[in-house]
């Protein structure tokens, strides 16, 4: 008999290939079936320029898409927060799988943290959002933009170009790099981006219910996961902001009640509208969007046009 083989499609970096080893290694876990890994070289690899000079992190999904569209991989894993928030046309979400440590983290020279960085110390980040708070605590720091993988962004401060980075946790989780990590950030010093530690695991929507994986899929989704993504990025959505845009969310999920906090800031990290809201689960992306739109209503959306 002939073994099934789940073929699973990502990026190429070696984050994105630990991301989706570890999915695909749960949905077939004592399943019996064989994965086939898929990567490819997606249109933000290789390309130095910052994100938001180059198209912003939804750039980094084409072709995974375009390869489960055609049929040549039959999942494909992302980091949530890189998907656009508009959906795909002929793709699922057929899973949110349980989430990762969403906050961001100081990686830093010397075992520094953020109150003791030196004054005019040189910090890496590629977010805007990242950059914003910073400054926002810090404003005599000097926050630089950075492009590459987690580990050149670690040597660029291991070989004493920068004083310090700022990288995901759930990144550095995944690549076994916590060692790095000088200070972990909370919300109250540092946002996380709308679904940052979430990964999405897409299908195509047309046979997504008759093929042999779906039950094999579905058995990974974190419904409280998924319920507090669907609640950041509505808000993301609805603030009409963009997924490199100085946006900050933060939702949890206890008991059926969604908890969430959200916020948009100053480029220079001068100002900042942000906002809290309880509600049902099951509202999550209505909880998300009205949470959007009291932010719109005190301020926000003249932080967001000074930050385009």
């Amino acid at each position: 008999m002939t073994e099934q083989v789940l073929r699973v499609g990502t990026r190429g970096s070696a984050l994105a290939l630990a991301q989706s080893g570890a999915i695909a290694d749960s949905i077939v876990e004592n399943s019996g079936v064989g994965i086939q890994p898929g990567r490819g070289k997606t249109e933000g690899q290789g390309n130095a320029g910052p994100l938001a000079t180059i198209g912003g992190t939804g750039i980094f999904v084409t072709a995974v898409r375009s390869a489960l569209l055609d049929g040549r991989v039959d999942v494909i894993v992302h980091s949530f927060k890189d998907l656009p928030t508009a959906a795909a046309p002929g793709l699922v979400l057929a899973a949110v799988p349980p989430r990762e440590d969403p906050s961001d983290a100081l990686c830093a020279r010397d075992g520094h943290i953020l109150a003791t960085l030196p004054t005019g110390a040189v910090v890496g980040t590629g977010s805007p959002r990242r950059a914003a708070q910073l400054l926002r605590h810090r404003p005599d720091l000097n926050v630089q933009a950075v492009r590459g993988n987690v580990d050149s962004r670690l040597r660029m401060v291991s070989d004493g170009r920068l004083d310090a980075v700022v990288l995901a946790t759930a990144g550095l989780v995944r690549l076994g790099r916590t060692a790095a990590i000088t200070e972990y950030f909370g919300p109250d010093t540092m946002l996380p981006a709308p679904a940052q530690g979430a990964l999405a695991v897409e299908c195509r929507a047309a046979d997504f219910d008759t093929v042999w994986y779906s039950d094999l899929v579905r058995a990974v989704d974190s419904p409280q996961t998924r319920a507090a993504a669907t609640a950041e990025r509505s808000m993301l959505a609805t603030l009409e902001a963009g997924c490199i845009a100085p946006v900050g969310a933060a939702a949890s999920v206890t008991d059926g009640v969604l908890t969430m906090t959200g916020a948009v800031i100053a480029v220079d990290g001068s100002a900042i509208v942000a906002g809290d809201l309880t509600g049902q689960d099951s509202a999550a992306a209505d909880l998300g969007r009205e949470l959007a739109l009291d932010l719109l209503s005190r301020g926000a959306a003249e932080l967001l046009g000074a930050a385009r």
